[in-house]
């Protein structure tokens, strides 16, 4: 369904600091992507589509300076993220990544609310 919060993301300064701070205060299971710049986080357990129960959602960490927002990031599923960067382009948002592609996964974009927050879009792969 679209419209849900499906991801987050968290920059760092420092990420062997963020990572053992994460793992220790929380128990999530980190797994670094060194070719990516990306660290992948489970706060949960998983299956192969993610998250195994109801209740909690995956995210990833990455370098301040590779992150399109100073602070944490909520991300979005869309159905499409073109139509839905148009739509917000209406609202008063603009557009700081363009559509992009994840590997095989899918698409992100990432954009700016009128208030200034950094919200990122999630389309699935179809």
């Amino acid at each position: 369904m679209s419209g849900r919060v499906v991801h987050f993301e968290i920059p760092f300064d420092d990420g062997e600091r963020a990572r053992g701070f994460y793992r220790e205060a929380f128990g999530w299971d980190l797994q670094s992507m060194p070719e990516m710049g990306y660290t992948l986080v489970s706060t949960g357990p998983n299956g192969e589509q993610g998250p195994s129960e109801p209740g909690f959602i995956n995210g990833g960490m990455m370098s301040r300076t590779d992150s399109p927002s100073p602070g944490p990031i909520l991300v979005v599923d869309v159905e499409g993220i073109d139509k839905a960067l148009a739509r917000i382009g209406e609202l008063g948002g603009t557009v700081l990544v363009p559509r992009q592609p994840v590997g095989d996964m899918g698409f992100s974009a990432y954009v700016r609310d009128p208030e200034g927050n950094v919200v990122g879009l999630w389309e699935t792969a179809r």
